[in-house]
């Protein structure tokens, strides 16, 4: 167990933490060398399907009628990567959260043996390969523009290619430290089953001090002044247009917001059908970083461009289009939030000084809902929800052919087929 912090650090953590806030890392000077190492904290306010504890199954219950808490939840991510090798036998450290986080004393960071990058995927249809068409649509108004849907035949495509210009080249995932691109390298949530996947408890809070030690790095301390955001709730409705509307609380803290919707149709003899993308942006975006955390720097100029509705929305209309080409359609609404920076040593006064940047550190958060809208669902929710109250859902049936909606259904929320 690492030792308490030492006067120094306490000291850097002040020292750090306004020169973080006053100046962002971007904006500085390029260091002379450095930094040796590089921490990234990524935290989130979670509610609706995502929120529903048990993850897929509780979006299962959900989607079939049965209830559940809905009140909100939290997630992190932490990363830590080093130019360094570790010192005295494996990769070991620890963030040590304040006691408001109620995650104990401390989190193992541990390295894990292969990490698969992030990368964006057509929802799976179970074991179905995607088949007949893709409708993509864009941007909010009771009616789709003239030039949409754009349109996909899977048939047309080689087996395992991906469409061109399906998603985002402009807006670029950051996770910043990864196994490839760190000599040592630690995250959480991890493997550990003795504490690597805590829960987050709904009323912890990460203002206050927070270190980083271990073998392989500066010792890094930072102090949060910035708290998980405020939960998002929509309602859905639907227009006498048959638009959807879609309807938010504000959210004091967001920079931007951004919508997305996937659904599909049943097909001939109860087969798939299309499949349809929406998304809010006023031109053709999906996925990247938008569903993802972005910093306030990157959202700023994405809402100049219409990609991302401005802190100011509450409301979006779904054109009628897309709901008339689906039987359902599960949404998702982020919110990105603020960001803090932090250094150590601080950066000098002389531009053309030497300066040997030990650690960077960045904290960057958001706040994410996700629905379903299909026949007997009133404003995005089924009957029951959070009352733990409801039907209960009714079991697959051994042996069944896994088709229609049903088998959609699954295959989206589970990946696996449904009946």
């Amino acid at each position: 167990m690492f030792a308490s912090p030492k006067p120094a650090l306490l000291a850097s953590i002040a020292i750090s933490t306004v020169a973080g806030l006053a100046m962002p890392l971007l904006a500085q000077t390029k260091p002379a060398s450095g930094p040796v190492a590089r921490y990234d904290m990524r935290a989130g306010t979670v509610t609706g399907m995502g929120a529903m504890g048990g993850g897929m199954r509780g979006a299962m219950s959900m989607a079939f009628g049965g209830g559940g808490n809905s009140a909100p939840q939290h997630e992190l991510y932490l990363r830590l990567g080093s130019g360094q090798p570790p010192v005295k036998g494996a990769p070991k450290a620890d963030h040590f959260m304040p006691p408001a986080a109620k995650l104990g004393k401390s989190v193992p960071l541990l390295t894990p043996q292969a990490e698969r990058d992030a990368r964006d995927e057509l929802p799976q249809m179970g074991n179905e390969k995607p088949k007949g068409r893709m409708l993509i649509f864009w941007g909010c108004g009771e009616h789709a523009p003239k030039g949409q849907p754009v349109v996909i035949d899977f048939a047309k495509l080689a087996a395992g290619q991906m469409p061109p210009g399906m998603w985002s080249t402009t807006v670029l995932r950051d996770w910043g430290p990864t196994l490839t691109n760190s000599k040592t390298f630690g995250r959480w949530p991890n493997e550990d089953t003795m504490g690597g996947n805590k829960a987050i408890r709904t009323d912890a809070s990460l203002l206050g001090a927070h270190r980083v030690a271990g073998n392989y790095s500066p010792e890094i301390g930072f102090n949060l002044t910035k708290d998980f955001m405020t939960a998002l709730n929509v309602r859905t409705s639907t227009l006498p247009s048959g638009a959807g509307m879609l309807r938010w609380n504000s959210v004091p803290e967001a920079t931007g917001f951004y919508a997305y919707m996937f659904g599909a149709k049943q097909g001939p003899g109860g087969d798939m059908g299309d499949m349809v993308m929406w998304s809010s942006s006023a031109s053709r975006q999906f996925g990247g970083g938008l569903q993802d955390w972005l910093s306030p720097s990157q959202v700023a100029p994405l809402v100049t461009n219409k990609t991302v509705l401005p802190p100011s929305a509450t409301a979006c209309i779904v054109p009628a289009e897309v709901k008339a080409a689906t039987d359902f359609r599960m949404g998702t609404l982020t919110a990105f939030g603020p960001e803090e920076n932090f250094s150590y040593p601080p950066r000098p006064a002389d531009p053309k000084a030497a300066w040997a940047v030990q650690w960077t550190a960045r904290v960057r958060h958001r706040s994410t809902t996700s629905w379903m809208d299909m026949p007997g669902m009133t404003g995005g929710m089924p009957a029951g929800m959070g009352s733990g109250e409801g039907p209960v859902p009714q079991q697959p049936r051994p042996n069944c052919k896994p088709r229609g909606l049903g088998g959609i259904m699954g295959g989206v929320l589970t990946g696996r087929t449904g009946c």
